[in-house]
């Protein structure tokens, strides 16, 4: 198919990081088909990434839309009007109501048996033993559509069309980055709610010992649970760290990391955020595989990957040594 569709549905209902990595695709649809209305079905929490980037016309609320009966989803997607949905991550029920509101193309991956009898677009490709990266594989999905499905990774580190000053920052927060305009700005995102091996708080406290107050300001991000569980493992006191834990929203977490220099974590949400906005986002990552770098590194301009030499055993952190992270820090572009 080389006819450009006038709407196109991109399904994708899980992660931060997973969403951010399909953003790249709703960039390259815009290139080939300016005219092309997207609109993107995902879940509540990553409304703010979704409605940051500029490709995406609508946002649809899976959350909302599965609190209604079968007919009222049913009338939500008819309603829509889309010439095709893409089922990046397929989830069963929507693979059902897509089929029953009437849209004429839909897209899914044909390894997933509910998908065979649901679309009628199959893409035969498996994430779990490609050596592509996941923001890759995610272009296998527009085959069908006779866009090009072989990509660069530096080519969808320009896809994003990601706009980090889309929400503003609450006015203690952005006096705190008034107040130390002068320093480099360094984003910790120390917790990743399981998703991805930690390097130890003990590391990172070592890290924040390590950084310069007079050269550096550092922000301590996650949610409210994640700040108790840091409070007494960090210096959330100290002169040169603000703790803003549980006081942004996701909206205003992007803002923050937009305005930031340096963003260090794990393979989380927010390390692909960094990653977007164009900063020096460095990931800690293990080798083992599907959770290697290979394909789940950042993928930004500044991004920039270390990596453990073995998968830690149960109980342990990764081995990266807090010089190595220091070093990445203080060798940071501007």
């Amino acid at each position: 198919m080389s006819t450009a569709l006038n709407h196109i549905l991109i399904s994708r209902t899980d992660s931060i990081g997973d969403v951010m990595l399909t953003l790249p695709l709703c960039g390259k649809i815009k290139q080939q088909w300016p005219e092309c209305r997207i609109t993107f079905l995902g879940r509540g929490y990553t409304q703010g990434i979704i409605e940051a980037c500029a490709h995406v016309d609508d946002y649809l609320n899976w959350d909302d839309i599965k609190t209604h009966s079968p007919a009222e989803q049913m009338a939500i997607l008819s309603e829509c009007e889309a010439d095709a949905i893409i089922h990046v991550y397929p989830r069963k029920e929507i693979l059902w109501l897509a089929k029953k509101a009437g849209i004429r193309l839909r897209i899914s991956t044909g390894h997933r048996l509910h998908a065979l009898t649901k679309c009628n677009k199959l893409v035969f490709f498996s994430r779990k033993n490609s050596d592509l990266h996941e923001s890759q594989l995610n272009f296998k999905l527009l085959r069908p559509l006779g866009i090009e499905d072989t990509i660069s990774l530096e080519e969808i580190a320009t896809l994003y069309g990601f706009d980090n000053r889309h929400t503003p920052l609450p006015a203690v927060v952005s006096d705190i980055i008034q107040t130390h305009a002068s320093k480099i700005k360094v984003v910790i995102h120390p917790l990743s709610k399981g998703s991805a091996p930690q390097w130890g708080l003990e590391h990172y406290r070592e890290l924040i010992g390590s950084l310069s107050p007079e050269r550096f300001h550092v922000y301590i991000t996650g949610t409210a649970e994640e700040g108790e569980q840091l409070r007494g493992q960090l210096p959330l006191n100290t002169s040169h760290v603000s703790d803003l834990t549980g006081k942004l929203s996701l909206a205003e977490l992007i803002t923050l990391v937009g305005s930031c220099n340096v963003l260090v974590a794990a393979s989380t949400g927010p390390l692909h955020i960094a990653a977007a906005c164009g900063i020096q986002a460095i990931g800690l990552f293990s080798p083992k595989r599907p959770m290697h770098p290979g394909r789940w590194a950042p993928i930004g301009k500044k991004a920039l990957v270390i990596c453990a030499e073995s998968h830690p055993k149960k109980g342990d952190s990764l081995t990266i040594s807090t010089a190595q992270v220091l070093q990445a820090i203080t060798n940071a572009p501007s």
